[in-house]
């Protein structure tokens, strides 16, 4: 029987998010249904609304989140009812060619659950990244559902379901920072200070944060930069090179996703340094030129990060581990408590800079 609960809907491009009746189906086979504990507001949700992911609209928003086990469908056996889980926008497949080549964090078939939650009038969601998790309850693939230590605030574990943990892996999996080396991120919000953290926690040993908002920098410094630089201050390329001996740095993240800023980390990196691109791009038909000289001649490589190139199953009780233990400051990514009505001026206080994460939290029943 459909469960009934309010969730945060994008019903046209650009239009103010509402919170309306959604009803959600118990979990069929190999479905998971999660009463939702927290959920962050992502940067990403906010490009749902704008129609910068699709225009399969209306959209059911919400895709960083943690919570209980509700119920389990027929086949399920990685989770129970009552487990604590965060949930992934990625869950292996195990069966396409890129899992088969043991290469699981860029499945091409990641699994969702095959039913809809809809509104009063059967109109079928597009849950966001396929979760929608701004309600109370939401139905999701099993293989989504990863068990974490209950005992985690679920306020700061959420945040790891996309944010953190696409930042963190862009560092760590991504980027293979080493001990010694030189970073340097481009865009210090929750991915870039992620980004920053996994630098710093994987032995970096200059670790330098720019961004054109000085709150920004304020936050890039207590989450492990040792140097920042305000671009509005300062050409990021010659700042970078300063501060790495005139040479560049080993690892350049940019976690903007922009042209300019693709092109700033590209022409910051040492010779044979390494460029990440973990900032998704806001709008569609942006382009990047990169003279083709340096290309060849600077050599090293340009990769994008999926979501940290994480394994859900192994990374999350990891991050989740290093959080407990002190080393991973969770706590610090989480500017808010909120509720579902208090989704749309979250929005606002994204683009203005004022938050990293505002975190809506559902009261426990």
């Amino acid at each position: 029987m459909p469960h009934e609960v309010r969730g945060v809907v994008a019903r046209k491009r650009g239009a103010p998010v509402e919170v309306v009746t959604v009803h959600v189906p118990d979990p069929g086979p190999d479905e998971a249904l999660i009463r939702v504990e927290a959920c962050g507001v992502c940067h990403t949700d906010l490009h749902y609304r704008e129609g910068g992911i699709g225009d399969a609209f209306p959209f059911l928003l919400g895709h960083e989140a943690a919570g209980r086990v509700e119920a389990v469908g027929t086949g399920v056996t990685n989770v129970a009812r009552g487990d604590v889980v965060v949930i992934a926008w990625r869950a292996p497949c195990g069966t396409c060619r890129s899992c088969l080549r043991g290469r699981p964090w860029y499945c091409f078939d990641s699994q969702n659950a095959r039913q809809h939650m809809t509104l009063d009038d059967g109109t079928e969601l597009t849950a966001a990244l396929g979760i929608g998790a701004f309600a109370e309850l939401c139905l999701v693939h099993s293989r989504q559902a990863v068990k974490v230590d209950p005992n985690a605030r679920r306020e700061a574990a959420a945040l790891i379901g996309c944010g953190v943990m696409a930042g963190y892996g862009a560092a760590v999996n991504t980027g293979a920072v080493m001990p010694g080396d030189s970073v340097a991120v481009i865009g210090c919000g929750g991915v870039g200070n992620a980004a920053i953290a996994g630098a710093s926690i994987g032995g970096a040993r200059t670790v330098i944060g720019v961004d054109v908002v000085e709150r920004k920098l304020e936050w890039a410094r207590r989450f492990g930069a040792t140097h920042t630089v305000d671009a509005t201050q300062h050409d990021p390329v010659d700042a970078i090179r300063a501060l790495t001996g005139g040479f560049g740095a080993d690892l350049v993240i940019d976690a903007v996703g922009r042209p300019e800023t693709y092109l700033q980390a590209f022409l910051a990196r040492d010779h044979a340094g390494r460029l990440v691109n973990v900032g998704v791009p806001p709008a569609q038909g942006m382009t990047v030129e990169l003279p083709m000289s340096e290309v060849f001649g600077r050599g090293g490589s340009m990769r994008s990060s999926w979501y940290g190139d994480c394994l859900p199953t192994r990374d999350f009780p990891v991050l989740i581990d290093m959080y407990e233990k002190g080393r991973l400051d969770l706590d610090g990514f989480v500017s808010e408590i909120i509720t579902v009505n208090d989704v749309e001026d979250a929005f606002r206080k994204i683009v203005n800079s004022e938050v990293l994460r505002s975190v809506v939290v559902f009261a426990p029943r």
